[in-house]
């Protein structure tokens, strides 16, 4: 791929979102070989801007579906020491999704992909907490047709959800996260949708491209036992190789107490759920403002990030915004409210996809 849009992408995610600089030791790491021209630019980047030391690796998915598939207790209960040590070293990492088939887990073990991803969550932890970090998607054929475009109207959706003015939409994002930030009670109402929760004391977070790209996003968490109500998501999610439509939960004091999902996919879903005590309660509420991001892709980085969308999140808190709540599932499920409403504090902030409060108006897409 030939595309003077991958040098400014690269520029984006090397300069800005992870401001690569001398003497840091950079981690590139590809899941699929067709991030090859994204690849080669962040390494050359990386390079001229002094790090000290660039690695990249490649992974493939199809692969590593034959470990799950096949590996025994022994195999999944081991701990790869020698990445956690490389990984101690790392002041910046850059992941790159470009797989070409994202269905290739629908058949694999669930239960040892669970199980692994407990055993290896300390290397989530350790760049997660401890690197300048990004990770993004490179267009492929397979992520456009589930995209239901063809790869070039993908590419151009793509770039433009990515290749935009971060700073001026930090600007902007500003404003949301200072009324988070005096809000205390919220509710999200729509069609067999209504919840009441409680954000008091939690930090409102800005999500302004320097941990996702395509970024946009303003985020927080509810108080863990606050959540009322039931939510009916309206975006189809993939998670662990599986698609999930029509996912409906029932809260009580918190806890997701109902789950339901269309085509036969309940049971599935309660067993995610059933993870650990904490993937049934709700680690992340956020606000998609990312003007370039329209519609549901069926990939999870673009559509939390939908303008005029929620994701409400199950499991997993984030240390910037811990409700306390701790499990090995973070799943983010959206809800477009193009036919609902958001209120803080009994005050209409936004109706039908668009902000209506005074100060977040400079937030709607032109």
């Amino acid at each position: 791929m030939n595309d003077p849009r991958i040098k400014q992408f690269a520029e984006i995610l090397v300069d800005y979102s992870t401001r690569v600089k001398k003497g840091d030791v950079v981690l590139i790491n590809a899941a699929g070989l067709e991030a090859m021209p994204l690849v080669k630019e962040l390494y050359a980047l990386c390079l001229k801007r002094g790090a000290k030391y660039v690695e990249y690796t490649f992974s493939v998915p199809e692969i590593d579906r034959n470990f799950y598939n096949l590996a025994n207790k022994q195999q999944l209960d081991h701990f790869p020491q020698h990445k956690l040590d490389f990984y101690k070293t790392l002041t910046v990492y850059i992941g790159i999704s470009a797989g070409n088939n994202s269905m290739v887990m629908a058949n694999a073990r669930q239960e040892a992909m669970v199980a692994y991803q407990k055993v290896t969550k300390p290397l989530i932890d350790q760049r997660v907490k401890h690197t300048r970090w990004c990770v993004t998607r490179y267009p492929t054929h397979a992520s456009a047709q589930e995209a239901r475009m063809s790869l070039d109207e993908y590419e151009d959706y793509l770039f433009s959800a990515c290749c935009i003015d971060w700073k001026a939409e930090s600007r902007k994002q500003d404003k949301l996260k200072k009324l988070m930030d005096k809000t205390s009670q919220v509710q999200i109402l729509a069609p067999d949708t209504d919840l009441r929760f409680s954000i008091e004391g939690l930090p409102g977070i800005k999500c302004d491209g320097r941990y996702n790209m395509p970024d946009g996003e303003v985020f927080t968490a509810p108080v863990r036992d606050s959540v009322q109500g039931h939510i009916a998501y309206n975006c189809p999610s993939i998670y662990q190789g599986k698609e999930y439509n029509g996912v409906r939960f029932e809260f009580v004091n918190g806890k997701i107490v109902k789950a339901s999902a269309d085509a036969g996919m309940s049971a599935a879903l309660n067993k995610i759920l059933d993870t650990d005590e904490g993937a049934r309660y709700v680690g992340e509420f956020a606000i998609g403002v990312n003007p370039g991001i329209r519609q549901p892709m069926r990939n999870i980085l673009f559509d939390e990030k939908i303008f005029g969308s929620i994701h409400f999140t199950p499991g997993q808190a984030y240390d910037e915004c811990d409700n306390g709540n701790r499990s090995a599932v973070h799943w983010d499920l959206v809800r477009i409210l193009a036919d609902g409403e958001i209120r803080f504090d009994d005050v209409l902030i936004q109706k039908k996809g668009r902000f209506v409060h005074k100060d977040l108006l400079d937030l709607n897409p032109a």
